[in-house]
Order: structure tokens, then sequence, then C-alpha cells
């Protein structure tokens, strides 16, 4: 068993390795927004969920355009599953879940301070008849990271468009 003092030695030493390398944690999205508008998003949505949840505490979301400083708009918030492999036998070996977000973001005017932009997550789950109930809440899990993921894409795309203007504006996929 390894010392209190020699653990330390080996995570200060791991940590100097990292730091040399420039290695460094994304940091949250610095909007240059601190009131947002959202608008387009079905009831109950869950993207709109994870956007919300993704939001840094200096965004607050409000309820009508006129009170914001810009406004999204959603056009799309879309999940599909399709089968991906089968067997001979019709049995379902695999599924494509697929999560797309399509937005643009406008001045409270209606103006477009950044054009229609188009994310896409997609992943690939096996499944197994005898594993349903399992596989079901693998789904779940894995569904709401990848809108979790979109959340942040977007945030990260709103602060690079706020920052650098309108040359920000090619359309992305993830």
């Amino acid at each position: 068993m390894q010392s209190p003092g020699r653990r330390w030695l080996i995570a200060a030493a791991g940590a100097a390795a990292l730091a040399g390398c420039g290695f460094k944690l994304r940091e949250p999205a610095r909007l240059p927004f601190t009131k947002l508008a959202i608008s387009g998003f079905k009831p109950a949505s869950p993207m709109a969920d994870a956007l919300r949840q993704a939001l840094p505490r200096t965004v607050t979301v409000v309820a009508h355009p006129k009170d914001a400083e810009v406004v999204l708009v959603v056009v799309e918030d879309r999940f599909d599953k399709t089968v991906a492999a089968s067997t001979a036998a019709g049995q379902v070996r695999e599924f494509r879940l697929r999560v797309t977000l399509r937005f643009r973001l406008d001045r409270p005017d209606g103006s477009p301070q950044l054009p229609e932009q188009r994310l896409e997550l997609v992943r690939d789950m096996s499944y197994s008849e005898t594993a349903a109930l399992a596989k079901q809440v693998e789904e779940a899990g894995l569904v709401r990271d990848m809108r979790m993921d979109l959340a942040d894409q977007l945030l990260q795309m709103l602060s690079a468009a706020g920052s650098s203007g309108p040359a920000a504006s090619s359309p992305a996929r993830g």
C-alpha cells in the first residue's frame, strides 16, 4: 500500500505533466448577452430543458423577445430512431438515434444576428430483445446526453458568433 505522501507526489507529477502539454478543461461558454428569449420549442421539449440547464447563471431566459438582448428561434427540434441493423429473421440488433436542432439567432427587432444553423448528433446503439428494459434505460440516458452535448455546442456557437460577428456563421454538424 502506498503512503499518502507518495500518492500526493504521483498526483502532482501527473498534474504537472498535463499542464506542461497545454491540457486545459473546457470552460463554459462566455455568452456576449445576459438576457435571452427562446421561441419555437414545443411545450415540455426535452431539448429546451437541456438548453436551459446548459445556460450559464449569468444568462436569464425572458418570456418576451422585446425584453431580450437576443432571441433564439428554434426552427426544428427532432429526435429520430431508426433500425440500423437486423438479423435475417427480422430481429433488431442495432438502432440509430438522431437528435437534430435547427435554429437562428435574431435581434429583438426580428433582424437576423446569426443565420439558420443545423446541429445534429447520431449514435448507434446495440439492441437485444432479452434485455429490452435495460436497453430502454440505456437509450433514454444516451438521448439525454446527446441533447446536453447539442446544448453545449449551441452555446459554444453563440459565444463564437457574439465574439467574432458574422464571420462565425458557417453551418456545423456534430
